[in-house]
């Protein structure tokens, strides 16, 4: 059952935006991509009080995605990708980015801080970053 609202093109979409963010990190990579998208939608808190959809959250401005601005985004979603992409629309969750709302790919080691949330863990090329649960619930 589906955590947050979609339709085919929002699948289509968050696909797209996992695969041209974490596609060097295999699968995994990309299913922690998606849950971070998904949390965005969920927690109508910090910087994302006004993303109401995954639309919303995959363009948003300032604070969305650097794949949305290189053409790699701009392909067809394949078919494996979609199926990746609704397990994180019906709620799986991938360790270290069950609650995140932040990723990024750094130089060297993960910073145990980035905007001011804490690192979660990192898998391959990318460091999560998660709210505390009193900053926002919704995504725990």
């Amino acid at each position: 059952m589906a955590v947050i609202a979609y339709n085919e093109a929002d699948v289509g979409l968050l696909a797209r935006l996992m695969r041209a963010e974490a596609e060097g990190d295999g699968k995994l990579g990309m299913l922690m991509v998606g849950n971070t998208g998904v949390n965005r939608v969920r927690g109508d808190c910090i910087d994302f009080t006004d993303i109401g959809s995954i639309r919303d959250m995959v363009y948003q401005n300032p604070g969305g995605f650097e794949a949305t601005q290189k053409g790699y985004f701009y392909q067809r979603a394949r078919e494996k990708d979609k199926r990746l992409a609704r397990k994180t629309i019906n709620g799986k969750r991938y360790h270290p980015a069950s609650n995140s709302l932040w990723f990024f790919k750094p130089e060297g080691e993960c910073p145990p801080q980035w905007y001011g949330q804490w690192n979660t863990g990192r898998y391959k090329s990318h460091c999560f970053y998660s709210p505390t649960r009193s900053d926002c619930p919704s995504v725990y």
